[in-house]
């Protein structure tokens, strides 16, 4: 069994190792070569990866405990705050909207209202993750269009705890003592929420000084995970879904010292598993149903998709925004989460569904969630195409006034330095940077910021650096910065590079790449080395003439 289970896991990782290769050779989302290769590699094609006793679903989940915590460490308390109206407004409209005609067409076909809330409402929702992680990816998470569609998702995580809450109910125990368990369960669901605004401020005032002291990382990765997943743990004892423990604990470690650091150090962890559950995903899905039920991804996919863009962009238009951009959003968010599968998988425990009907929504949701790159991207060209008259018109006074598009390469301390100082002197600065966790207090402080490689052109193009005045390169590898140089002058001839490198050796490289300015820690080290010693000499000079006259004054 044991033996199994480690074969199977390194096949999973071995494909998703080579799916992500081929994606990255091809320039598209690593995403769509996960699910691709999870069903490929499934008992419905190649037959590699059987897991019949399902013990790669407990991978999985700690893929998804571990997606949620960095969703929680992204977003805390205080955004729910800022958003407002628009979290209630938009979230609940884009649910019922969805929801409600859904049902009604399921009950028509012959279901009964019980198994066609509970497929509607799993419907209903979007992938926090995959939207989040997009809109980081494109600079777009704190724009007002990205914000109002986060409230949308982060709506939807709350509302699966009560959906979560229904779903014994819909069992047909309509009796008082169903009655008194939904009630016994919501009102844990409340005293869990107290519990963890509690532990964040105990989390802030005395627990991390306490760990400070010691200043070791492998103490603050030990920590976290073992606070991760005792607030799992403590969600799932008292009847809730262990998914919203993980997301509670990101946000009890949000808004202090450590939100930066934590979610650096759980990066590889996030990842690996994350592939692991994507790539568990494609497991799911069995190919026999495109040639058994053809009509059900050629009808009932585009007829899903139509119905949640529709939704969603109505309910981004009564969030506020345009008419394009909220069709635009709409279009991002027109796909089927993976919280879907949470939902009606726990159906089929209850009995509420049938396996055949827990399928079909996985179908359908594995089509979505295979074409959510490619529906984000054309989403996306329309909000941009809606602000380009918006924009030509603001960078148009940017230029009049004396403000200059600028991009600054690298957002690290020496890079966010550079970047402040600039947005002081009156430049519109963007920022790049590999780690969106390294962009988002700049994005919070309103600076245009791209999370990805500096050297891919897609990213490049995203920061708009063919029409900037001004490019400045401050990632920390100089070979590293000779690959940026040279592909930013690739991409524009006229602009002025200034760049940071470490030794004095490179600069004649960085110059040779197309650099105006090189700026070589090295030889400015030394050079401020000299000036302090011409500030010390005078006072050595002073200390040895005085004992030179003691020593005389002795003799």
């Amino acid at each position: 069994m044991t033996l199994s289970l480690v074969q199977d896991l390194i096949v999973l990782l071995a494909a998703g190792l080579a799916s992500a290769l081929i994606c990255r050779r091809l320039n598209v989302s690593i995403l769509i070569g996960y699910l691709i290769v999870g069903a490929i590699i499934g008992h419905g094609v190649l037959g590699w990866v059987q897991d019949e006793e399902h013990q790669l679903a407990h991978f999985a989940e700690m893929g998804v405990f571990l997606l949620l915590f960095s969703i929680g460490l992204e977003f805390s308390i205080d955004d729910l705050k800022r958003l407002g109206s628009n979290f209630l407004i938009g979230g609940g409209t884009q649910m019922l909207l969805v929801a409600l005609p859904l049902g009604a067409l399921l009950v028509g076909f012959g279901y009964n209202w019980q198994p066609a809330l509970l497929i509607s409402s799993a419907i209903a929702f979007s992938s926090t993750v995959l939207v989040f992680r997009a809109l980081t990816e494109y600079g777009q998470a704190q724009t007002p269009h990205g914000r109002r569609s986060i409230g949308i998702l982060l709506f939807q995580d709350a509302a699966l705890v009560p959906l979560l809450l229904l779903v014994p109910l819909l069992t047909g125990d309509t009796s008082t003592v169903g009655a008194i368990l939904f009630a016994k369960l919501a009102f844990v669901s409340l005293t869990f929420i107290v519990a963890v605004i509690g532990m964040r401020h105990v989390l802030a005032e005395w627990v991390i000084p306490l760990f400070v002291n010691y200043r070791s990382s492998e103490l603050v990765v030990l920590f976290t995970l073992v606070s991760l997943g005792g607030v799992t743990l403590a969600a799932y004892s008292v009847g809730l879904p262990p998914a919203v423990g993980a997301f509670a604990a990101g946000l009890v470690f949000n808004g202090n010292r450590w939100t930066h650091q934590i979610d650096a150090l759980v990066l590889p962890f996030r990842e690996t598993f994350a592939a692991i559950f994507f790539v568990g995903l494609g497991l799911i899905f069995d190919p026999k149903l495109l040639w058994q039920e053809p009509a059900l991804l050629m009808i009932g996919l585009p007829t899903i998709i139509l119905l949640k863009g529709v939704s969603a962009a109505v309910a981004l238009k009564l969030t506020g925004l345009p008419v394009r951009s909220a069709l635009g959003m709409g279009i991002g968010l027109a796909h089927v989460g993976e919280f879907a599968f949470v939902l009606v998988l726990l159906g089929v425990d209850a009995a509420v569904l049938s396996e055949m009907d827990y399928q079909r929504v996985v179908a359908i949701a594995v089509g979505s969630l295979v074409l959510t790159p490619t529906l984000m991207k054309w989403g996306l060209r329309i909000v941009r195409s809606n602000e380009d008259e918006e924009d030509r018109s603001v960078h148009g006074q940017h230029w009049n006034s004396g403000k200059r598009l600028t991009v600054v390469i690298g957002a690290g301390p020496i890079g966010g330095s550079v970047g402040s100082q600039l947005e002081t002197f009156g430049h519109d600065v963007c920022m790049i940077d590999l780690s969106p966790v390294n962009l988002h207090s700049f994005a919070q402080q309103g600076f245009r910021t791209v999370a990805g490689d500096a050297t891919n052109e897609s990213v490049l193009r995203r920061a708009g650096l063919a029409e900037v005045a001004l490019v400045v390169v401050c990632v920390p590898d100089d070979d590293a910065a000779l690959r940026v140089v040279k592909a930013a002058r690739g991409m524009n001839l006229h602009c002025r590079v200034m760049v940071r490198c470490r030794y004095q050796s490179n600069v004649k490289k960085l110059k040779k790449a197309g650099a105006s300015d090189v700026v070589a820690e090295e030889n400015e080290a030394a050079l401020a080395l000299m000036r302090l010693l011409q500030q010390v000499k005078p006072v050595a000079d002073a200390v040895h003439k005085n004992d030179l006259e003691q020593s005389h004054d002795f003799d």
